[in-house]
Parts: C-alpha cells; sequence; structure tokens
C-alpha cells in the first residue's frame, strides 16, 4: 500500500513538473506532447492548430503508456500505463479541463475564443494512470526522428556571414 502511495506521488509531482510527456499508444507511435496535470490525470489537446494526435491510436477506453522526464536533467524519470478517455465536449469535466489548458497553451493566434476552436475542431483527452503503475523504464533511447514540418530552422549560412564574423573578431581583438 505505501508503495502505491509513493509511486502516485511520483507520478503525479513528475508530471506535473514536466513540459512534455512522451505518450505511446497501442499501435507502438510515439510522440512527445505538452500537457497539464489535473484532478489527477495529464490532459492532452490535438487537432487542427494544436499537437497531432492522428497515428498514436488513442480512443476513449483505450490505454498508453506515459513516459515522463526530468525538468532538472531532461532524462527519463518515471513511465507508468494510463487509461485514455475522452470527455464529452463542453460537459464540465472538459470544460475544467480546457481551461487548464488554455492557461497552459502558449502563442495561440485565436487566445480569446481559443476553446470554442477546440470545442468545434479538436480532441481533449484523459490520460489516467492506471492502478499497477508505474512501470519500469524502457532500455535504449527511444529517440526517432521527428516528424516532417513545414517549420525548418536549417537554412544554409548567408554568403557575407563569414566576412561580418571577421570584422567583429578583428574590431574586438
Amino acid at each position: 500500500m505505501t508503495q502505491t502511495l509513493m509511486d502516485r506521488a511520483l507520478i503525479e509531482e513528475a508530471t506535473k513538473k514536466s513540459g512534455l510527456i512522451w505518450v505511446e499508444g497501442p499501435q507502438g507511435a510515439t510522440r512527445s506532447l505538452w500537457h497539464v496535470w489535473h484532478d489527477g490525470a495529464a490532459y492532452v489537446v490535438g487537432g487542427p492548430g494544436e499537437q497531432p494526435l492522428d497515428g498514436l491510436g488513442l480512443t476513449d477506453g483505450g490505454t498508453a503508456t506515459v513516459t515522463v522526464r526530468s525538468k532538472d536533467k531532461g532524462g527519463r524519470l518515471v513511465s507508468w500505463p494510463a487509461r485514455v478517455t475522452e470527455p464529452a465536449v463542453s460537459g464540465e469535466e472538459w470544460t475544467a479541463a480546457a481551461g487548464e489548458l488554455k492557461g497552459k497553451r502558449l502563442n495561440a493566434p485565436d487566445a480569446e475564443r481559443i476553446t470554442e476552436r477546440w470545442a468545434a475542431e479538436c480532441r481533449v483527452l484523459r490520460l489516467e494512470p492506471l492502478p499497477d503503475a508505474p512501470h519500469p523504464l524502457p532500455d535504449g533511447s527511444l529517440a526517432a526522428r521527428p516528424l516532417p514540418s513545414p517549420a525548418v530552422t536549417r537554412r544554409p549560412v548567408p554568403a557575407a556571414l563569414p566576412k561580418l564574423l571577421g570584422r567583429r573578431r578583428r574590431a574586438r581583438g
């Protein structure tokens, strides 16, 4: 009993403090997702304009495995099985979770009406730890290639950059 309480406390504190969780769906696909811890579970939102949930196979009543990183070092801290539920849109649970998620959503283009958009276009999912949590940490790095995205940061170095940097060094020296 005491170990179970300690495990639950570790899951809750680690998940609360971590900005990202890695969620593995029943089909084996894994994705990092931002979340909020509320009412004993992690809530995520996904869909158009939000983080992608497609490909994970998360369905209402299904299961997933959640891995949480350490906020200090960034390494895996705890892994736990979760029951996936999808609260009814605009219901009491959905409204409370959406309010918490809205507070954590950064740089929303439509911050004033974001919950309305989520209700119409997105999914809010509850990932609740199962009683037999936590799982042992997986072996290996679990590193995966990033998903294709139009948001690219690598560009060729401008031709004039080496010359500009050289001038700066000479001026300091």
